[in-house]
């Protein structure tokens, strides 16, 4: 068996016969229910190979979808213009780099599309590139943002500076904000024009109003029905993997049962919605299974350092932030704050769902499993006890 480690390309594993867990129906639901849609996973979750899977369908590439649900779900495979951005793998902490991102995306579809010689700023000429798509095709343009939140988690709360076009000294956070918000703001302007749009992230950033330019996407990151839309759900793993956890216990020496038992208490225990449908972390699961081991592959990729900065301000205990009920307030809001840093913490997979009180509509907040509770104590000790 071919684990999708670190491949992110759909059309990779496809043709190049990678295991895939087959998420199509969900995506067809998707697809033909919304419009504008925002998805918050923690890293490594899965949201980049979900992206490139959206994309590979609107690009009518129906070869790659043989034997999958919506192989026989679908039955036009039209060739949208697909927008994809992409904010992985850049530094944002460098002031201009931004800037110089969302200008490349645009200078390309411009090649490809045809460029408005009256659209002078970026979001006009963005607007304008999504409308000369539609009038060409004759399909409405479709939008793909990963990692949309990355430029402002690069440079929260670390003080950087920058100077605007007057000379004037600022917050490199403040000149994200404002660039990301009329950049975004094309969405309602543009609305005609568009198919279907899809952001994924961290942190909706809502109290600093980034998406208040356009219209309100429809939040699933807490969605019943698309809960599993990333991750591994245990059915999926005893279903594909059956004879990879019994070659496991064979290695330690374990039943199956005690071997299953092991590793839901390493990677499972994510819970997206009150349904409470137990996730495995992908990347985690995948390495133990191929390396035929217990270890925790999710923490060694790196600790998230706007939540190191976050809690290097927090003053309580944060021993007290688990077994606690939280309403759901604290996760509709979505803040990236200082003195409140529970939204966050959650949101990057630090904690998750337990328990919903349906009375109070509150939530029971704990560590998902070993492998996290481990990791998240060893970044407070590295960061915090320091002598």
């Amino acid at each position: 068996m071919k684990y999708p480690i670190g491949i992110q390309d759909f059309e990779k594993i496809r043709n190049d016969g990678y295991v895939y867990l087959d998420k199509t129906d969900l995506i067809y639901d998707l697809v033909h229910n919304g419009h504008i849609y925002f998805l918050s996973r923690p890293r490594r979750f899965g949201k980049s190979l979900l992206i490139s899977t959206l994309e590979c369908y609107f690009q009518g590439k129906k070869e790659l979808f043989k034997g999958l649900a919506i192989d026989s779900l679908e039955k036009e495979w039209k060739q949208y213009p697909v927008f994809h951005i992409d904010f992985n793998g850049k530094d944002f902490t460098q002031a201009g780099e931004l800037e110089k991102t969302l200008l490349t995306f645009v200078e390309k579809q411009e090649l490809i599309y045809g460029r408005d010689p009256l659209a002078t700023t970026l979001g006009d000429r963005f607007m304008a590139v999504l409308r000369i798509a539609h009038e060409k095709t004759g399909l409405g343009a479709v939008v793909l943002i990963d990692e949309y939140d990355k430029p402002l988690l690069d440079v929260l709360d670390t003080g950087l500076k920058t100077f605007d076009s007057e000379g004037n000294e600022r917050l490199l956070e403040d000149r994200h904000r404002e660039i990301m918000k009329g950049f975004y703001s094309v969405f309602k302007a543009a609305d005609r024009d568009l198919k279907f749009v899809l952001l994924t992230g961290v942190t909706k950033f809502s109290q600093v109003s980034v998406f208040s330019g356009f219209n309100q996407p429809n939040d699933i990151s807490m969605d019943d029905h698309y809960e599993a839309l990333c991750g591994i759900t245990e059915e999926e793993l005893y279903s594909t993997f059956d004879e990879q956890i019994k070659a496991m216990s064979v290695r330690y020496k374990v039943s199956e049962d005690e071997m299953r038992y092991r590793l839901k208490r390493k990677y499972d225990g994510y819970h997206f919605s009150p349904s409470m449908l137990d996730i495995y972390n992908p990347f985690s699961i995948l390495n133990s299974l191929s390396k035929k081991i217990l270890s925790d592959f999710w923490f060694r990729t790196g600790s998230p350092t706007y939540l190191v900065r976050l809690l290097a301000h927090f003053d309580e205990n944060l021993n007290e932030l688990t077994e606690k009920y939280y309403p759901t307030s604290s996760f509709i809001d979505y803040k990236a704050d200082t003195e409140a840093p529970l939204p966050m913490i959650y949101q990057s997979g630090y904690l998750t769902i337990k328990d919903w009180n349906m009375d109070t509509d509150s939530y029971l907040l704990n560590f998902p499993n070993d492998e996290v509770k481990a990791g998240f104590v060893t970044m407070v000790a590295a960061n915090y006890l320091k002598p």
